[in-house]
């Protein structure tokens, strides 16, 4: 084996989530995502938090990492106005 193989079979990845944005869409239906599931195989899906709910056991059962913002769905955005707040 070469000091370079060597040097790569030490080597780490530390896996850290980037927040979701009203960019990332759920695979099932289109709505915002709030939830991104990583598979063992690297994938990635997205969930709105309805279909989030629908899915949840399963996926933890196949061990996914999940990242959940769906405490979100309760915040006010800074630019809504006076009315809605």
């Amino acid at each position: 084996m070469s000091s370079h193989a060597q040097r790569g079979a030490n080597v780490t990845t530390t896996y850290a989530a980037s927040p979701l944005t009203a960019i990332d869409r759920c695979d099932r239906c289109g709505a915002q995502a709030y939830v991104r599931a990583t598979l063992v195989s690297g994938s990635e899906l997205l969930f709105c938090a309805h279909h989030w709910h629908d899915n949840e056991a399963r996926l933890r059962q196949i061990g996914a990492i999940i990242h959940d913002e769906s405490e979100r769905l309760g915040e006010v955005p800074a630019t809504a106005g006076a009315e809605e707040r």
